[in-house]
């Protein structure tokens, strides 16, 4: 199955889901990604998905568009939260948008509508969940999104897992017995066939 701007709408919704109810909570003093606190990692995420809507956009194939999405220093959680949301609509907007053909650059390779929608799922899930983490909530997002990014972008990884733990192992947020940890990780963004 392809990933498409409608996974990217559930991944996100998912992430919405476990944060709305504690975006009242001090996310500054809730752990994120890496160094980043809960609050940076959802600007992080915005970012990224605003600068992957532009890749495709303006499809550059060798080096990133020039810009930086960032939040005022007055923005609240729920504005941090609602970035993340806007990132995500425009980066779907793009996919949807865009046929197959279209090629925009990343750091990892050039990539497809596809394969950018599916850096976004991983965006959004993966740092969602270290804000979860952090703030103490759970993230449930549906196993079907999870499954079609991991076979899209992890191709090689084929661990008895479900879906989600799987996801989680494949980008070193969790240990899975009797197999090597992830750090280092990277997907594969180039498209299918290529």
């Amino acid at each position: 199955m392809p990933v498409t701007a409608t996974d990217l709408d559930a991944a996100t919704a998912s992430v919405v889901a476990a944060l709305e109810p504690v975006v009242d909570l001090d996310w500054s003093a809730a752990t994120g990604t890496g160094a980043l606190n809960a609050y940076r990692t959802a600007e992080h995420v915005g970012d990224c998905l605003m600068s992957y809507a532009a890749q495709l956009s303006s499809r550059s194939t060798d080096d990133y568009v020039r810009f930086e999405a960032a939040l005022l220093t007055d923005a609240t959680n729920a504005q941090a939260l609602e970035f993340v949301v806007a990132g995500a609509g425009m980066l779907a907007g793009v996919v949807h948008r865009l046929g197959p053909e279209v090629r925009g650059w990343h750091p990892w390779g050039v990539s497809d509508p596809e394969g950018f929608a599916g850096m976004g799922i991983v965006e959004v899930l993966v740092h969602g969940e270290d804000m979860c983490r952090g703030l103490g909530v759970t993230l449930e997002p549906p196993a079907e999104v999870c499954a079609h990014v991991l076979e899209r972008m992890f191709p090689e990884v084929t661990v008895d897992a479900e879906p989600w733990t799987a996801l989680l192992w494949a980008t070193d947020r969790v240990e899975l017995p009797g197999l090597p940890n992830q750090a280092g990780w990277r997907w594969r963004g180039a498209p299918v066939g290529d």
